[in-house]
C-alpha cells in the first residue's frame, strides 16, 4: 500500500506589501507582523518547508490578484499555492503561467460555471478554498456568508473533478484556539485530499489533523507567534 506524506505548509499572508495575520479575516484586525514576505518565505525554506501558502489579501478584499506579488517570491524557490481574488479562469491560468505551482479559488468556485472550466484549465493545480462562518461557506473576503452548507460544496467540487480542499474555520483563523476538527470530520467523508487550516497553535495540533486524515496542515500565526517551531511542526509528519 502506498503511503502519503503529511505536510506542514507555512502560510505568508501579505497586506499592503507586509506579511501580517488577521484575527477572523478581518482586514482592521491585525494581529501580528511579520515583516517582508519575501524575507519571511525564506526564512521558512531555511527552516525545511517544502511548500508556502501565499495569501494576497489585497487581492481577496478587491477581488483582483495583485501585480507582481507571486513573482517576488518565486526566486525563494519553494512550491508555492497562492489565492486571493482568483475569480476568473484567466486569473486561474496567469498565476500557473507565472510559476505558481497551486491556486486558490473560495469566491469564484460558487458559481458552477467557472468551477468546471477551472479544472479543466487547471487540473491538479487547482485547490478550492471552502471558507466557513457559522456554519456556512463565507465569500467575497470572508466578508458575506452564503446560503451553502460546507459538505455540499465539497460534494460539488468532488462531481466537477477538483483536485483538493482547503477547509478554514474563520472563527478560528489567526485566533491561536486549536483547529475546527468537527468542521474537517464534517467535510473528509467527501473523499477529497484536505488541507486544513484556522486555530492551529500547537505541533499537537498538527498532529491532530494527521490523525484525523487531512493532507496537510496549513501554519500562520503560530510561527509568527513563536507558539512552535517549524521544525517541531515537520516532525509530525511522514508516512501514513
Amino acid at each position: 500500500m502506498l503511503t502519503r506524506k503529511f505536510e506542514v505548509i507555512p502560510a505568508v499572508d501579505v497586506l499592503d506589501g507586509r506579511a501580517v495575520r488577521l484575527r477572523e479575516g478581518r482586514r482592521e484586525a491585525v494581529t501580528l507582523e511579520g515583516g517582508d514576505p519575501v524575507e519571511l518565505a525564506a526564512r521558512f525554506a531555511a527552516e525545511g518547508a517544502t511548500r508556502l501558502h501565499l495569501v494576497d489579501l489585497d487581492g481577496a478584499f478587491s477581488g483582483t490578484p495583485s501585480a507582481g506579488l507571486l513573482e517576488r517570491l518565486l526566486p525563494v524557490g519553494l512550491p508555492i499555492q497562492v489565492g486571493g481574488g482568483y475569480r476568473t479562469v484567466a486569473a486561474v491560468e496567469g498565476a500557473l503561467a507565472a510559476g505558481a505551482d497551486r491556486v486558490l479559488v473560495g469566491t469564484a468556485a460558487l458559481d458552477p460555471r467557472f468551477l468546471a472550466e477551472a479544472v479543466a484549465t487547471a487540473g491538479d493545480g487547482l485547490v478550492v478554498a471552502v471558507d466557513v462562518t457559522s456554519g456556512k461557506v463565507a465569500a467575497d473576503g470572508w466578508t458575506v456568508t452564503t446560503d451553502l452548507g460546507p459538505a455540499a460544496l465539497a460534494r460539488r467540487c468532488a462531481d466537477a473533478g477538483v483536485a483538493r480542499l482547503l477547509v478554514t474555520s474563520t472563527a478560528r483563523d489567526g485566533t491561536l484556539e486549536g483547529p475546527d476538527t468537527e468542521l474537517l470530520a464534517s467535510i473528509l467523508p467527501v473523499g477529497l485530499p484536505l488541507l486544513a487550516a484556522g486555530g492551529i497553535a500547537s505541533a499537537a495540533d498538527v498532529a491532530t489533523l494527521r490523525a484525523l486524515g487531512c493532507e496537510a496542515a496549513v501554519v500562520g500565526s503560530a510561527l509568527l507567534a513563536g507558539r512552535f517551531t517549524l521544525a517541531e511542526a515537520l516532525a509530525e509528519t511522514g508516512p501514513r
